[in-house]
């Protein structure tokens, strides 16, 4: 059984890894272009992992109860960094070979997608417990904003300071 941060019993990672975890950081980006999870997959691919665990983080077409047609993404000029330190902080902290991940900015259309993330493991509850602490820390930390513009003509700005 492993925990939240991807860990798993001793005996059983002991037993099954060759070495130790790269716990590598392959990619961290905030761009204004489309992103690519299966490009975040490939990079993050590793002889020693037996799980690649991949997000997509989309733009629904609905947020508490109201169609969203289309928002628009605004970062902080410390985004890259707080993102680059995110990725760090989770794959020290986990037993990864590697992690990919990527946030855009700009205006987004319904089904874009908005954070892809990548994290390879020697086991799947590695890679998953990683891979779902990354998205977490990332929409915790990252100075990035969401501008919704609702179907009813209405705007809303979400969690901008």
């Amino acid at each position: 059984m492993s925990s939240p941060t991807g860990e798993i019993p001793s005996a059983a990672r002991d037993a099954s890894r060759l070495t130790e975890p790269a716990r590598r950081v392959v990619r961290t980006e905030v761009v204004d272009a489309p992103l690519d999870v299966a490009e975040h997959a490939a990079l993050v691919s590793d002889a020693a992992a037996g799980a690649v665990v991949t997000f997509a983080g989309v733009v629904r077409d609905h947020d508490c109860g109201r169609g969203v047609e289309r928002l628009r993404y605004v970062g902080h000029p410390s985004a890259p960094d707080v993102l680059r330190a995110v990725a760090a902080d989770v794959a020290a902290r986990c037993r990864v070979d590697a992690v990919a991940v990527s946030h855009r900015l700009g205006d987004l259309e319904v089904g874009d997608c908005a954070l892809a993330v990548a994290v390879s493991a020697a086991h799947r509850h590695e890679a998953f417990a990683a891979a779902a602490l990354l998205v977490d820390e990332v929409k915790r930390l990252l100075p990035v904003w969401k501008h919704q513009h609702f179907a009813d003509g209405t705007r809303e700005w979400v969690a901008s300071p």
